[in-house]
């Protein structure tokens, strides 16, 4: 089964997709007028987190608490961990999870995404003259 490089995007709404396209875009005019500041956008783009770091981390964030809360609590609380893993599974096949969307909307950007800006950034910086197909 072939999983296509970019399913989260393909997976997400295409408003979602449109703003976060759109916001890009408006951050790349703003860089084309104010070059001297890419290298500062190129270091906060460094410390971005991607969709995939996000869903992870908060998964285990919330897995964490559920089997504390589970063991000291009640026992009841180990369903969590349980739905958690389970929304991974299905983000990890399928490219979905149900909280998916709602990172979309925040602007939680995918790894292509981000690195699509930091090329473009590195384009009006030069760093790219002399590579193949690049004038």
């Amino acid at each position: 089964m072939e999983v296509p490089a970019n399913r989260v995007t393909e997976n997400s709404s295409a408003a979602a997709n449109g703003t976060i396209r759109r916001e890009m875009e408006i951050r790349l005019s703003y860089y084309a007028q104010h070059r001297d500041r890419i290298e500062e956008r190129l270091r906060e783009l460094d410390g971005e987190w991607d969709v995939e770091r996000v869903l992870e981390t908060n998964a285990a964030a919330i897995a964490f608490g559920g089997t504390a809360l589970g063991l000291l609590v009640h026992r009841k609380f180990l369903l969590i961990p349980l739905v958690v893993t389970v929304f991974l599974l299905q983000h990890a096949v399928e490219g979905w999870c149900p909280p998916l969307p709602l990172l979309r909307r925040m602007g939680i950007r995918t790894q292509q995404e981000i690195e699509a800006e930091r090329y473009a950034l590195k384009g009006m910086r030069g760093d790219l003259r002399g590579a193949v197909g690049v004038s």
